[in-house]
C-alpha cells in the first residue's frame, strides 16, 4: 500500500503535480491536431510546410486530491511533513486521489496535399496517469500505530485501490478532407511501458495489544508491478526500450455546418500494455501479527509491507491504456467563441465537463474554463495564447485557485495556505512552422498534392470499399 502511495506522491512532486488543456480545443495548435487526429493545423497561403517543437517545452501535468485527508496532503507537499495528527480515523472514510501528465517531448508535423488537405505527424510523448482511492487509515498506520485504539478491533479500514501507469507513446497522425465541411483522422501508436502499479485491498483488520507490546494486522488483496523495490527505479528507468511494449490507437472527425457551428468528436488511446520485464504479481489472504512495536514504527512499517512484498511472483500481464471518447461543440460570435467540451474515460473512473469561453484579440486569446471533474471537484482554467499561421506559444492551467495556492504554500513552506480539495495544473507549448510557404495553386508554382499523385483521399477509398461489400 505504502509503496503505491509513494510512487504517485513521487510524481506528483517530481512534475509539479494531464488534463485535456479544453481550451486548446479547436484551436489548430499542433496539441490540437495531435490530441484531436482529424483537426487541421495548417492554413493555405500563410503557413510553411512543416511544424515542430524543436524539443521545446510542449506539456501539461495535473492532479488533484479530495477528501478527509486534504490537511494531510497539503501539508506533505508544502511542508514535507507526514503528520496525520486529527485525522479521523476508524471510519474507513475514502479519499481520491487521481494524476495525469502528457510531455510531448519531440514533435514533427507536414503538410502534405492541398486537394484533400492532408496532413501528417510524427510525435514522442511521455505520459502517465493514476487513480487511488485510499482511506484516511491507511495513511494514518505509516505515520504511527499509536492513532488507533488498543484492544479495538477495526475491520475494512485499509480497503485500498488504485492504479500508477506511465509510458512513452511514439505516434504517427494522420488527417484529410472529406469534403469541404467532414473531415477524419486517425493516430496509431507504439508504446513503451515505464512503471506500473495497481493494488486491490478488499478486506483487512487491525488489532493492538499493548499488554503483548504488538499488533495483528490482515490483508486480503491483489498487488502489480514491474519493479520489486522502489530502489530499483533510476534513470535508466526512464528510457524507451520497449521491454514492455504496447499499442494504441485513435480515431476522430470533425464537422462544420453551414451556419458555423463547429463539431469533433474523438476515440483516443484505446489500446494496451504488455508488461512482461520484471513484473510481480501478488496475491494475499493473510493475517499477521508484528511483535515489539513500541518506539519501532519504521520496523512495523516495513513489517506491514513485507506482507505484499515477500509474497510478489513473476508473471507477466496487460494493462489497458486510460482511453477516452471526447466531444467538442463551438461556435464563434466576433471576437467570442464559446465551446462546451465533454470528455469520458472508457476503462476508469473520470471524466471532464468543461465550457469553454475564448476572447480573441487579433493574434492574441486568453480563455476561462469552468470545469467540472467526475471524481466530484469543481475547477476553474485559465489560457493565454498567442499564436501566427508560423507560431504558436500557449500556457495555462486547469486549475487556478488550487494551483495559486499551493505554489504559494510551497514556496512558503505553509501548509496553512490554502483550503478545500488539494490540486494544481500547468501546461505550456511553443510550436514553429518552417520550409515553404503551402499557398492556393493559383498562387504558386509548387504546390504539394495538387494532382494529387498521392492515390486520391484514403477516407474515400476506405469507406468506397465498404459500399461495394
Amino acid at each position: 500500500m505504502k509503496k503505491l502511495l509513494l510512487i504517485v506522491f513521487a510524481f506528483i512532486a517530481a512534475n509539479t503535480t494531464y488534463a485535456q488543456q479544453y481550451a486548446l480545443f479547436g484551436t489548430k495548435t499542433m496539441f490540437d491536431a495531435f490530441e484531436n487526429p482529424a483537426q487541421k493545423s495548417f492554413t493555405l497561403d500563410s503557413s510553411r510546410k512543416f511544424s515542430s517543437n524543436f524539443f521545446l517545452p510542449y506539456f501539461g501535468v495535473n492532479g488533484a486530491n479530495r477528501g478527509s485527508a486534504q490537511g494531510v496532503i497539503r501539508k506533505l507537499s508544502q511542508e514535507g511533513i507526514n503528520d496525520t495528527e486529527g485525522l479521523p480515523i476508524g471510519m474507513g472514510d475514502i479519499n481520491h486521489f487521481y494524476e495525469n501528465s502528457n510531455i510531448y517531448v519531440a514533435t514533427f508535423r507536414l503538410f502534405k496535399s492541398y486537394k484533400y488537405q492532408k496532413e501528417m505527424g510524427f510525435a514522442w510523448q511521455i505520459r502517465s496517469d493514476a487513480h487511488i482511492d485510499y482511506t484516511n487509515e491507511t495513511l494514518a498506520i505509516f505515520d504511527t500505530y499509536e492513532r488507533f485504539n488498543p484492544n479495538t478491533a477495526y475491520n475494512d479500514i485499509f480497503n485500498t485501490k488504485g492504479y500508477q501507469q506511465s509510458y512513452h507513446q511514439f505516434s504517427f497522425t494522420y488527417r484529410e478532407n472529406y469534403n469541404k465541411r467532414l473531415s477524419f483522422g486517425v493516430k496509431a501508436s507504439l508504446l513503451s511501458g515505464i512503471l506500473y502499479n495497481k493494488l486491490n485491498v478488499s478486506d483487512s483488520y487491525l488489532n493492538i495489544s499493548p499488554e503483548t507490546n504488538s499488533l495483528t494486522i490482515g490483508l486480503a488483496g491483489t498487488y502489480s508491478s514491474n519493479f520489486y523495490d522502489t530502489e530499483e527505479i533510476n534513470k535508466k528507468t526512464f528510457f524507451p526500450n520497449f521491454k514492455n511494449p504496447g499499442l494504441s490507437f485513435g480515431f476522430g472527425t470533425t464537422y462544420t455546418s453551414k451556419k458555423g457551428l463547429f463539431l469533433m468528436a474523438n476515440i483516443k488511446d484505446l489500446g494496451f500494455i504488455w508488461w512482461r520485464n520484471t513484473t510481480q504479481r501478488t496475491t494475499v489472504n493473510q493475517t499477521k501479527e508484528i511483535d515489539n512495536i513500541a518506539n519501532n514504527q519504521g520496523n512495523t512499517n516495513d513489517e506491514i509491507e513485507d506482507i505484499f512484498l515477500l509474497h510478489q511472483q513473476s508473471k507477466k500481464f496487460m494493462a489497458l491504456t486510460n482511453a477516452k471518447a471526447d466531444v467538442y461543440l463551438s461556435k464563434t460570435y466576433g471576437f467570442y467563441k464559446p465551446g462546451l467540451a465533454v470528455s469520458k474515460n472508457l476503462f476508469y473512473k473520470g471524466g471532464d465537463i468543461a465550457f469553454i469561453n475564448t476572447f480573441n484579440y487579433n493574434d492574441f486569446s486568453g480563455s476561462v474554463t469552468p470545469l467540472y471533474n467526475l471524481n466530484n471537484i469543481f475547477m476553474v482554467g485559465l489560457q493565454g495564447k498567442y499564436q501566427t499561421p508560423n507560431f504558436e506559444l500557449f500556457l495555462g492551467t486547469d486549475n487556478l485557485f488550487s494551483t495559486a495556492s499551493q505554489v504559494k504554500g510551497i514556496l512558503k513552506e505553509d501548509a496553512t495556505i490554502g483550503r478545500g480539495p488539494n490540486g494544481a495544473s500547468f501546461y505550456m507549448g511553443i510550436g514553429i512552422k518552417f520550409g515553404n510557404t503551402i499557398n492556393h495553386p493559383q498562387f504558386s508554382d509548387v504546390m504539394p498534392g495538387i494532382n494529387d499523385n498521392e492515390g486520391g483521399s484514403f477516407f474515400k477509398n476506405l469507406f468506397s470499399i465498404f459500399k461495394r461489400k
